[in-house]
């Protein structure tokens, strides 16, 4: 049910952003606003608009496919179905915080500099799935191959791009990088017992 209510919030949100752009101007991430002008709810509410369909349709499918995965089942597996939904949003709303910290201390006096979009928290729900089905096989451009090796390739690319820094590439790699590095945390941090699971996949 949460991952169905954020699905539909954000995109009502951004087809509101699409058709009022000073309404995406009000509430998109701006570092330098929210250190100036103590707006901090940008923080949060720049995750639920979207720069355009694809981007909006990408991240509102990925949301859908791994949410209802985890909130309806690892979840409750693990935790029950109230810890399980509570846990969940925690996920979803640390992985924004998450991926916006590192953004906000490199840009906060850069007046030019503007993101939006749910990447960092979507990243956060991905990887907490790949934490708790390492084995699961996924496809990266048709490509199979088990989660966690998935994972780890994602994150070292998403690692090497943001160091880069091409003028030309508008992704937030680096929001991306620290939304999965928060899921991964998150996830051991509420249940530890996967970490050793890991020990014993690795060795």
């Amino acid at each position: 049910m949460i991952t169905k209510i954020l699905c539909l919030f954000i995109v009502v949100c951004s087809l509101i952003g699409f058709s009022n752009s000073s309404i995406v101007e009000k509430y998109i991430f701006s570092p330098y606003i929210i250190k100036h002008y103590r707006q901090h709810y940008r923080f949060l509410s720049h995750a639920f608009f979207h720069a355009n369909w694809l981007h909006l349709f990408l991240n509102v499918w990925i949301l859908w496919s791994f949410g209802t995965i985890l909130e309806e089942y690892n979840y409750p597996l693990f935790f029950g179905e109230k810890m399980g939904k509570i846990y969940f949003l925690v996920l979803f709303t640390g992985g924004i915080y998450a991926s916006s910290i590192a953004e906000y201390i490199k840009n906060r006096n850069n007046p030019h500099y503007a993101s939006l979009g749910a990447s960092g928290a979507i990243e956060a729900v991905i990887f907490s799935f790949i934490i708790i089905n390492p084995l699961q096989w996924l496809y990266l451009f048709f490509i199979p191959m088990p989660a966690w090796v998935l994972g780890l390739l994602f994150l070292a690319f998403s690692f090497y791009m943001s160091r880069r820094k091409l003028p030309s590439d508008k992704i937030g790699h680096e929001a991306h990088f620290w939304g999965g590095i928060f899921g991964i945390v998150f996830t051991f941090m509420i249940k530890p017992s996967l970490f050793l699971d890991y020990v014993d996949l690795i060795f």
